[in-house]
C-alpha cells in the first residue's frame, strides 16, 4: 500500500512512476469499471462466513471503492475500512451516499497502521498483503494488524501467486481489460507488462491506462512499479504470523475451509489474537 509518488504530464499523457498511492488518476476512476460485476465472486460469502464465527467489529484493510465494505454495511455488519489511497476512499465515500449508508473510512498505510478502535475481525482481501513488497514494511505491517485485534479476535487474507504453473515469467504489452463508461460512452482499456523474479519473489509491473472516444485514444496514463508485488510461499505466510506473535495460524485451500496445499495458486492464511 507505501509508494514513493513521482508524476509527469504532458498534453493527454500522464506518467507516474512508483506512485504514491498507487490507486490513483484513471486507475482509480475505471477500477469499478474494469472490473465488471463482482456480486458473484468467492471471497464475498467466504467472508462472511469468516465475520459470522469470529464476529464483530471488522475491519477491511486495503478497502479501496468498497467492494466489500458497502455490501457488508447494507447487511447491518459493524465495518469499518482503511485504505492508503485518497481517489479510493473519495470513490467510496461516493458510492455510499448513493446507497444511503455511512462507513467509518481511515487513509493510513498497513505499515503504520495506528487506528480508535479494536476489532474481532480484520480482514485483508484481494491479496493486498502483497503490495508491501519490503520485507521489514511487511513485518510492521503484521504487527499493526494484530495489535488493531481484540482478544480472541481473528486476522484473515488472501494470498495468491504471481504465476501460475505454465505462465510465463515475463510478457510484453498485452491487454486485459476494457469497458465502456456509462455516463459519457468513452472506452477505458488497461493494457499490462509485467516480470517476474522467482528468486526475489518480486513482480515488477508496467500498466497503461487508455481513454478512447469515436475510435481515437484522447488520454493515455503510464503506471510503472517495480517491485509491484511480494509473493509468499504458504510456509513463508504461515511464518510470517507466527512471527507476529497469532497463534492457531493455519490456512486454507482458496476461498474454502479446506486445508491449503503449496499448490494452491490462492489460500487464505488465519490467525488468532491472545
Amino acid at each position: 500500500m507505501h509508494r514513493v509518488s513521482l508524476a509527469r504530464r504532458s498534453c493527454n499523457m500522464t506518467i507516474v512512476t512508483d506512485a504514491q498511492p498507487e490507486y490513483r488518476g484513471l486507475k482509480a476512476q475505471a477500477w469499478d469499471l474494469l472490473r465488471g460485476d463482482t456480486s458473484s465472486w468467492p471471497d464475498r460469502a467466504f467472508y462472511l462466513d469468516v465475520i459470522a464465527k469470529s464476529g464483530e467489529p471488522v475491519l477491511d484493510v486495503g478497502c479501496g471503492t468498497g467492494r466489500l465494505l458497502l455490501d457488508y454495511l447494507q447487511r447491518g455488519i459493524d465495518i469499518d475500512g482503511v485504505d492508503n489511497a485518497p481517489e479510493m476512499l473519495a470513490l467510496c465515500r461516493e458510492k455510499a451516499s448513493e446507497l444511503g449508508v455511512a462507513p467509518r473510512l481511515y487513509e493510513q498505510a498497513m505499515e503504520s497502521l495506528d487506528l480508535p478502535r479494536r476489532y474481532r475481525t480484520v480482514l485483508v482481501p484481494s491479496s493486498s498483503f502483497q503490495l508491501v513488497t519490503d520485507a521489514d514494511d511487511a513485518r510492521a505491517a503484521l504487527g499493526c494488524l494484530r495489535a488493531h485485534l481484540a482478544p480472541g479476535g481473528t486476522l484473515v487474507m488472501s494470498f495468491m501467486k504471481m504465476r501460475r504453473k505454465g505462465q510465463p515469467l515475463e510478457f510484453d504489452w498485452i491487454r486485459v481489460a476494457e469497458a465502456q463508461r456509462p455516463e459519457d460512452g468513452a472506452t477505458v482499456r488497461r493494457w499490462t507488462r509485467a516480470r517476474f523474479d522467482p528468486e526475489t519473489q518480486l513482480d515488477h509491473e508496467e500498466d497503461r491506462y487508455e481513454l478512447i472516444v469515436d475510435g481515437n485514444v484522447v488520454h493515455t496514463e503510464h503506471d510503472a512499479r517495480s517491485p509491484a508485488t511480494r509473493e509468499y510461499r504458504l510456509d513463508q505466510a504461515l511464518r510470517l504470523y507466527e512471527d507476529a506473535g497469532l497463534r492457531d495460524v493455519r490456512a486454507t485451500s482458496g476461498f474454502t475451509f479446506a486445508p491449503a496445499s503449496p499448490d494452491d495458486d490462492v489460500f487464505c492464511v488465519f490467525g488468532t489474537a491472545e
